[in-house]
């Protein structure tokens, strides 16, 4: 089946089948941040962007993301599109001591993307929301809350909302 997506910011077309996951096909595409887990959608290692709503993309068949806009941590962290907000998450992370292991980065820092793009400030209960189907190797889930809602004050003073 031809699926044509748009991966970080480039449209491709691929030859896949229809049932294939999202996973499986990026990895094809020499995309190594999006990495395979636990794949049932919950270690976060695998998490991608997919219409700007974090997705585990091993639970994804191709076929539905079919024209979907996909961002896989690769250009989340070095795009200038979104080099503002990584850059918030990365200091909140780091105020709360999150050491990231470079395996299930890609679903603390989009679940941590998800709040920053509320426009409303959240409690720790929408964060715990945002994070309870994560089970996160390297980081529990207070820390994890903690250093979103760090992030998420550093982006509202950096956009001169506070």
């Amino acid at each position: 089946m031809n699926i044509s997506l748009t991966v970080n910011g480039e449209k491709i077309l691929l030859q896949s089948p229809a049932d294939s996951s999202l996973l499986s096909v990026l990895r094809k595409q020499k995309l190594l941040q999006v990495k395979r887990g636990c794949e049932k959608g919950t270690c976060g290692s695998c998490i991608v962007l997919m219409n700007k709503v974090p997705v585990p993309a091993c639970k994804i068949p191709v076929a539905f993301a079919m024209d979907s806009e996909i961002v896989t941590l690769e250009y989340f962290s070095r795009s200038e599109v979104y080099f503002d907000m990584y850059s918030d998450i990365m200091k909140g992370f780091s105020r709360a001591g999150i050491k990231l292991c470079g395996f299930c980065n890609s679903g603390k820092i989009f679940a941590a993307k998800a709040i920053l793009d509320s426009s409303v400030k959240p409690t720790r209960a929408m964060v715990y929301e945002q994070i309870k189907t994560l089970s996160p190797c390297c980081t529990d889930c207070d820390t994890l809350t903690n250093g979103i809602l760090y992030a998420f004050e550093f982006h509202i003073k950096r956009k001169g909302l506070s």
